[in-house]
């Protein structure tokens, strides 16, 4: 299908882009794990390891491997073997998000490991555990149709806006296909979400029960009916409530499947771990706050949904405004065509920091203190040093990437060709995919 071959070399070059970019972005985590979480390192190293090898020695040498023969083998792999080394850069993505995710698990559910005293370190005893950790069985799929999402919202963003300006007009329906297809999967992929965040947040209620009390601002057991709410102000040290707009009965089913159980509140969580691991000077964590910050764990938790079903909705719109052959026209849809694509990007990193600040003050949950894990060598202003070198570095990339989107963008799809069979081809022949 012409059609499909101009459309498949025109997101392959964007994805190309952004890969290329993206393999930077993990260097900085393997700087940070040796020289400011040294002491981190030292403890979780035996467990942190193994996934971590995984990831890099089988998931990402897959992906990368065939991500090469994808982009240099048109006309020199036969087409269907050539077509299934993108399945294969597949495959080997979702390999490297299991991995990466099995050990960020660990740091949420601490599981298969025991404690050496001699050594001061966790040491792994069972690999199976942490690679089937409940953390990590639910916030795996979680994780990967959030990912759809966003793959699925820039086909979209991008398609709409070209089919807007297509040139030459009989474009216009192969950018109409993809920006269905486009939305089709974002709404699948949202589908997935919402239900795979719901398992999420009933494990995580489970095992961090602090975590979903901050995510809600719950200063009290709520013992039947929780309710969720929608807007509320607190006092400055994020200890009480003040205001609040609340809806009936929903925290209490997101958190625990029931409308009658009830939802521990983050004061009377907060006594129980202080019970556990002391109030005094020779408790685990400074002064006992074992509670996150509360502003940011309650917004970053909202802020990712309510984008998420901001997608959902611009999805449901292109899928109406493209029916029987249509065209989006009006100067609102700028919003979707460029609001779209970074919906589902931002509520990805809220999630994210709701993850992970929510967590705190603990680093391994109930094992390792945020404040006991960094390199007690390492100053606070070589911290900054290197956070702005590193800053400045990644804004230098964004600009390159963007550059580079915006000019590959704007070209739209190439005509089309009739593509060379591999025995039309020569070693002197250039390649069909150069640019």
């Amino acid at each position: 299908n012409p059609d499909y071959l101009r459309l498949t070399k025109f997101f392959g070059k964007l994805f190309t882009i952004n890969f290329a970019l993206g393999l930077v972005t993990g260097i900085v985590q393997e700087f940070q794990f040796g020289m400011n979480w040294s002491d981190y390192s030292r403890f979780v190293g035996d467990i942190f390891g193994a996934p971590l090898a995984f990831e890099a020695l089988l998931a990402f040498f897959l992906e990368s491997t065939f991500l090469g023969l994808w982009i240099f083998g048109w006309g020199k792999l036969p087409e269907k073997l050539h077509a299934l080394t993108m399945l294969a850069v597949h495959i080997g993505t979702v390999l490297s998000a299991y991995f990466i995710l099995a050990a960020n698990s660990f740091m949420q559910n601490p599981v298969g490991y025991k404690y050496n005293p001699t050594t001061g370190r966790a040491e792994m005893t069972d690999f199976l555990a942490v690679l089937t950790n409940k953390v990590q069985l639910v916030t795996f799929p979680h994780v990967i149709t959030s990912a759809y999402m966003v793959g699925g919202a820039m086909v979209m963003g991008v398609s709409v806006w070209l089919m807007r300006r297509s040139r030459p007009a009989a474009d216009n329906s192969l950018y109409r296909r993809s920006a269905r297809v486009g939305a089709i999967v974002t709404l699948i992929a949202s589908l997935g979400v919402i239900f795979s965040g719901d398992l999420q947040g009933k494990i995580m209620t489970e095992v961090q029960p602090m975590k979903m009390a901050a995510a809600e601002a719950l200063y009290e057991t709520s013992d039947t009916c929780a309710p969720f709410s929608v807007f509320t102000i607190g006092t400055p040290d994020g200890t009480k409530e003040k205001f609040s707009i609340k809806v009936p009965c929903v925290l209490g089913f997101m958190a625990t499947g029931s409308l009658d159980k009830p939802v521990e509140g983050i004061n009377p969580l907060r006594e129980q771990l202080i019970a556990k691991y002391g109030s005094d000077s020779s408790a685990l964590v400074k002064d006992a706050t074992y509670t996150p910050y509360i502003p940011v764990t309650y917004w970053s938790f909202r802020f990712m949904m309510g984008l998420g079903f901001v997608t959902m909705a611009a999805a449901a719109a292109v899928l109406w405004s493209t029916r029987k052959g249509g065209t989006p026209r009006g100067k609102w849809w700028s919003l979707v065509i460029f609001g779209a694509p970074l919906a589902p990007v931002f509520a990805n990193s809220f999630g994210w920091i709701f993850t992970e600040m929510g967590r705190q003050p603990w680093l391994v949950n109930g094992l390792m203190t945020t404040a006991t894990g960094v390199s007690p060598s390492v100053s606070s202003a070589e911290v900054w040093i290197s956070m702005i070198v590193y800053t400045l570095l990644y804004a230098a990339l964004a600009v390159v990437e963007i550059k580079l989107y915006t000019d590959y963008i704007k070209k739209g799809a190439d005509p089309f060709e009739q593509p060379k069979s591999p025995d039309q081809m020569t070693d002197d022949t250039e390649l069909q995919f150069a640019y």
